[in-house]
């Protein structure tokens, strides 16, 4: 198996060693970045149905967009405003495991399927949120969870606003 799957199966499976691995791998952004479209791919195959093959390249940019932003709201938010005495983490570190947290994604391409597509896609995001919280709480070297918890909501809502904000103008 390769080394990009055992990572996508780690960071799924909110292996903590595999996250640091892929925090401290300066060349795993290029991965990350896969993550991230492969997990925006299935989301669009998942729900093709509803908005075609336009829908889904559309998503895909801003699937990549919303990664970086995100990786960055969490980089100042986490490493400037809420800080423990230990954090340290680039930009990179915040990108690379908040990428491969997307793992669980890929289980959206199941989102078309009558009667569980439904809950697939409920479980596989409720499960990335999780895996997001792991990976901020690693590459950020925190020790209380509860302070990933809030880091991750804070940039979450904050690219939500830029992204609405963004939509309004379109």
């Amino acid at each position: 198996m390769s080394l990009f799957i055992q990572r996508m199966l780690g960071a799924a499976r909110l292996d903590v060693p595999t996250i640091e691995a892929i925090e401290a791998d300066r060349s795993a952004t290029g991965q990350a970045l896969a993550v991230v479209a492969l997990s925006a791919i299935a989301v669009g195959v998942g729900g093709l149905f509803y908005g075609g093959l336009g829908l889904v390249l559309t998503g895909v940019l801003a699937a990549v967009i919303g990664w970086a932003l995100w990786a960055a709201l969490i980089w100042l938010i986490g490493n400037k405003l809420l800080a423990e005495p230990q954090t340290r983490a680039d930009w990179g570190e915040v990108a690379r495991t908040t990428g491969f947290a997307q793992s669980p994604g890929v289980l959206r391409v199941f989102g078309f399927l009558p009667v569980i597509g439904g809950a697939v896609m409920l479980i596989a995001n409720i499960w990335m949120l999780v895996a997001m919280v792991v990976a901020v709480r690693q590459a950020l070297d925190y020790r209380q969870t509860w302070r990933a918890v809030v880091v991750v909501m804070i940039g979450w809502l904050v690219n939500l606003l830029l992204f609405g904000w963004i939509a309004r103008l379109a």
